[in-house]
């Protein structure tokens, strides 16, 4: 007989509140039909996008203490003193570079003898990472840089995606609607880019390819794609090797420059690490011919692959202006300058289908690792276990214990 184990969903602590969740009450309902052995209880929240009364009505308990649970799972980081000691948790810790201001939580983590699986080491045997909410950024992000395009021209408007029930909600905003013509360049091609091609094709934004969108003009809106191969390219061969990339990124060049005087639009869907180089520089700001009006910097690094990502925007007020003479933060909307989308939590705007799509993933690819005595895919995911950093994540213990 398999024994009995209890999931917990807890509430996001962290400020400002998430309201994304890792399974939809239909989700949670489907797992305990399918896996008799699991229940799920959820904590109580008022800010999550699921209304408690959602829960209860597929009938899941809601109760506040989880400490009958074996397992539970978060979104956010978890505040040190909302930890339960002893416990396995999953979440999004945002410790695996040694980030400084969530070093006292995981020190704490390792004191209260917890196992913390991060979902973001979480991997397919090829090292591609299973969960990440890159494709509602993209959705989201492509939509925002838009909307911000219409504010600045004034030649169409779009409502605020959070201001939508969910994704079927903005699609149907989306019936009737004419864009002017305009020149879209999209960077990257992994769930980020993918969620920006579907509101291309959602808008019936025709798709063009590199050599022909830099030479000719169009009566209707358009865009292309720069994958990581065509982006760079070695310096001394004019050659491209994923894997040689990710290791010697200086050894490669940029060749963007050429689409900065033709396009009207920039999303940024590229992955980026301080080696490589940056899609353009402070100085390509200043030339006369740099004709891009909105850069939505869906990646969102500052100073990183756009130099002019100068910090996070918010979802209530999404968009600064950067003055090109001085990088200096402005108002945005302003006709002479470059308008920035740099919005770090994205999918908070569409949280139902993106907890929705979270926790398909989680269902497809990490629920039965996670029943099982023993599982690879669980192990290299762990940061810690019960109290102390496992082999694979030793090299933090300068960051949790500094000299």
């Amino acid at each position: 007989m398999e024994k009995r184990i209890s999931i917990g969903l807890i509430r996001e602590e962290k400020q400002p509140h998430d309201n994304r969740v890792a399974f939809t009450p239909r989700q949670c309902q489907w797992i305990m039909e399918h896996h008799p052995q699991v229940a799920v209880l959820v904590q109580p929240s008022p800010h999550r996008c699921f209304k408690d009364e959602e829960y209860r009505k597929a009938g899941i308990t809601l109760q506040e203490d989880l400490s009958s649970c074996a397992l539970l799972l978060g979104i956010k980081e978890v505040p040190p003193e909302f930890l339960l000691p002893g416990k396995t948790y999953l979440f999004f810790s945002h410790t695996k570079k040694k980030q400084p201001h969530n070093r006292h939580m995981l020190q704490q983590i390792l004191e209260k003898n917890i196992t913390l699986i991060d979902y973001e080491c979480l991997v397919h045997p090829d090292g591609q990472r299973i969960l990440g909410f890159g494709f509602f950024a993209g959705v989201v992000g492509a939509h925002n840089g838009l909307l911000a395009l219409g504010r600045k021209t004034g030649a169409f408007s779009f409502k605020p995606v959070h201001t939508c029930h969910d994704f079927q909600e903005l699609i149907t905003h989306y019936f009737g609607v004419k864009l002017p013509p305009m020149k879209i360049v999209v960077t990257g091609s992994g769930r980020v880019a993918a969620g920006v091609l579907e509101i291309m094709g959602l808008l019936g934004i025709k798709y063009i390819p590199p050599e022909e969108y830099l030479v000719n003009q169009y009566a209707y809106p358009v865009y292309t794609q720069l994958k990581a191969g065509e982006l760079y390219l070695r310096k001394n061969d004019k050659t491209y090797g994923r894997a040689d990339f990710h290791a010697h990124p200086e050894a490669y060049e940029c060749r963007f420059l050429p689409y900065v005087t033709v396009s009207d639009v920039l999303m940024n869907g590229i992955y980026w690490d301080h080696n490589i180089p940056p899609l353009f520089n402070a100085a390509d700001l200043k030339k006369e011919n740099f004709h891009i009006k909105v850069i939505a910097d869906i990646t969102d690094d500052t100073n990183g692959s756009v130099p002019c990502n100068l910090g996070d925007s918010t979802i209530d007020d999404p968009v600064y202006g950067v003055v090109k003479e001085t990088m200096e933060q402005t108002a945005p909307y302003l006709p002479d300058t470059v308008d920035m989308m740099c919005v770090s939590n994205l999918p908070n705007e569409l949280p139902r289908d993106a907890s929705q799509y979270f926790g398909d993933q989680i269902m497809k690819y990490v629920f039965e690792e996670l029943l099982k005595e023993q599982s690879t895919m669980i192990e290299n995911a762990t940061i810690a276990a019960r109290g102390a950093l496992t082999h694979h994540y030793a090299y933090l213990e300068d960051y949790v214990h500094p000299l």
